[in-house]
């Protein structure tokens, strides 16, 4: 299980996607929030949108592996999707916050690789969120505040990148990823391997 953290608009949602078009053994983590849905979103795709009844009802029946709320919405990490796919021999990945991420790290251990992704600047990190043209200046100026709090999390992750140019930052998230996979304790099969390779020696 891979997650992908960084302050709004440092630039993890644009990196996940990237990777899961050049990584077919990756796949996304879609989250459910009970905030509104954006123009250009799509349910399903970036958020299962649903109402706070619905929500609560997840929690309580123990459908979510990790939720919290920021900016005054909730998002959860829905589970039967998470087991299927590890089940199936994907990779997992979640582009989710700190918080969330404690909460995985707390269930699965060592399983979960943290990435944290770092603007350049936080003069770039605003030059970002005013770009997009969504979000009023009381919204921009709410995210700025909390990503100085955000940030103050990068010691937590296994691996911190600064994305100063979004092809790196990919290339080196995508190192990330084949140098986990290739760790002893994730290739289960080497022990019979190793087995079957001095049992009869051809030497």
């Amino acid at each position: 299980m891979l997650v992908l953290s960084s302050p709004s608009g440092a630039g993890k949602t644009t990196l996940s996607r990237k990777l899961l078009e050049v990584d077919p053994g990756v796949e996304l983590s879609v989250s459910v929030t009970t905030r509104k849905q954006r123009p250009g979103e799509i349910d399903g795709r970036d958020y299962h949108f649903i109402d706070a009844a619905r929500f609560d009802a997840m929690v309580k029946g123990g459908e979510l592996l990790e939720w919290a709320q920021v900016f005054g919405h909730r998002y959860g990490t829905p589970r039967a999707p998470v087991e299927a796919a590890l089940a199936s021999g994907h990779d997992v990945l979640f582009d989710i916050d700190w918080q969330g991420t404690q909460q995985l790290r707390g269930a699965f251990g060592t399983d979960l690789v943290r990435i944290f992704v770092l603007p350049p600047s936080m003069q770039e990190l605003e030059r970002r969120l005013r770009s997009r043209g969504t979000d009023s200046e009381e919204v921009i100026d709410s995210r700025m505040r909390r990503a100085a709090s955000e940030i103050g999390h990068w010691g937590e992750y296994d691996y911190v990148l600064i994305n100063e140019d979004m092809d790196e930052c990919l290339q080196e998230v995508r190192t990330i990823i084949e140098a986990e996979r290739l760790r002893r304790d994730r290739r289960p099969y080497l022990f019979d391997f190793v087995r079957r390779l001095v049992e009869r020696p051809n030497y």
